[in-house]
């Protein structure tokens, strides 16, 4: 059978696809939003807005994105990956032009009511790129240098224009992605601890050209007492909140640090200090257990594909939430510097729960082709295409 005859979706092979979604995948997924939606409606006081009505309703939104992409046929996925790349590229342009300004950075771009963070997306579509490159390189290729042009290039385009915005956690992020994408396509593990020791031999370079505030913040998370009530106010009050819950906190909307206002931005980048204060130990416990749930979850999943870009492309997922989860927690709790990075499926915010529901769609996705033996490669960029041709 040709297997361009399932790029469409019809009769039968749409409903055979419906029936083969991971409700157990979709059950862990929901389970730390309801989460995040009753701690949205505490940060209000007790009140469905101005946090939690949204979130619902972008979360039912993102849901439904999530259902349509998962019963796509995987080839279709596969074809126009690098076009996903691209619009992902050409949105972060865009915000050159286009992007409205907040709190000293042009990240967004106003569409409505809704601000569309395109960094938020590239993520997704840095996956779909690389994935789509690697899914064509045989395992003895991967020991040529050259084959590691492209993926550089794809990953240092998009950190760039982050870079410019500025956002330096998402472009950290956007390089991590990359490399870890690198590292589980097969590349040498002398390789890699070469990019890696580049990597922290270029950091006194960087620091030059980083900006006085980005400077600030490293330099108080290294002593955050040295300005406890200018710049390292945040994370000292993070972390009287995170100690004064105890085993089982002090109830829902009896956080005196978040209601109080001591807590900055409790409905975003610290709620999960918020949640500690009111649940306590046992509540962040059971949320970081949810997480780790829906990681290995969705690395068996990825393990279960018989085909390299369903593995890429699933396990790229999986580590974009992994870093979300990882990079927020270790912020409240003064391990990291404190950049602008949510928890994911529990902080108010549109573009990253969008971003992560069109990710878990991959995975399921991904779930339901899982027993496809091979794919044609077949796409729209010339100069990629080759490359895919001469690799097979």
């Amino acid at each position: 059978m040709n297997l361009e005859s399932g790029f469409y979706l019809q009769g039968p092979r749409f409903l055979e696809r419906l029936t083969k979604i991971n409700w157990l995948f979709i059950l862990l997924i929901c389970c730390p939003a309801c989460i995040g939606f009753l701690m949205l409606y505490s940060a209000a006081g007790g009140s469905m807005d101005p946090w939690a009505k949204a979130q619902i309703i972008r979360f039912g939104i993102g849901f439904f994105v999530m259902v349509a992409i998962a019963l796509i046929d995987i080839r279709i996925i596969l074809r126009f990956s690098y076009w996903g790349y691209a619009l992902s590229l050409l949105l972060l342009l865009a915000v050159e032009i286009l992007g409205s300004s907040a709190m000293g950075a042009q990240r967004w771009i106003a569409i409505g009511n809704f601000h569309l963070q395109p960094s938020e997306l590239m993520k997704i579509g840095l996956i779909l790129g690389l994935a789509r490159y690697f899914s064509g390189i045989t395992h003895e290729n991967m020991s040529k240098i050259r084959v590691y042009i492209i993926p550089i290039i794809l990953i240092l385009l998009p950190v760039g224009l982050v870079l410019r915005q500025p956002d330096l956690g998402t472009a950290v992020l956007l390089v991590l992605i990359g490399l870890a994408i690198v590292f589980l396509a097969g590349i040498r593990l002398w390789k890699m601890l070469l990019c890696l020791g580049f990597l922290v031999g270029a950091v006194p370079i960087a620091w030059q050209f980083l900006r006085e505030y980005q400077k600030v913040r490293v330099l108080n998370f290294i002593n955050p007492e040295s300005d406890s009530l200018g710049a390292g106010y945040h994370i000292l009050q993070s972390k009287i909140a995170l100690g004064s819950g105890g085993v089982f906190g002090k109830g829902l909307m009896e956080g005196s640090q978040s209601h109080l206002n001591f807590l900055p931005e409790k409905q975003t980048d610290f709620i999960f200090t918020m949640l500690a204060e009111e649940l306590g130990l046992a509540g962040a416990l059971g949320v970081i257990l949810l997480y780790l749930l829906i990681i290995g979850y969705g690395t068996f999943i990825s393990w279960r594909s018989n085909i390299t870009f369903g593995r890429l492309l699933s396990i790229g997922v999986i580590v974009t939430f992994f870093l979300y989860a990882f990079v927020n927690i270790s912020m409240v709790m003064g391990l990291l510097p404190v950049v602008g990075v949510p928890l994911p499926l529990i902080s108010y915010g549109g573009s990253a729960m969008l971003t992560l529901m069109v990710g878990f769609g991959f995975v399921l996705n991904v779930w339901i082709n899982r027993d496809i033996k091979s794919i044609k490669r077949q796409g729209y960029f010339p100069v990629l295409n080759m490359l895919d041709s001469k690799k097979s």
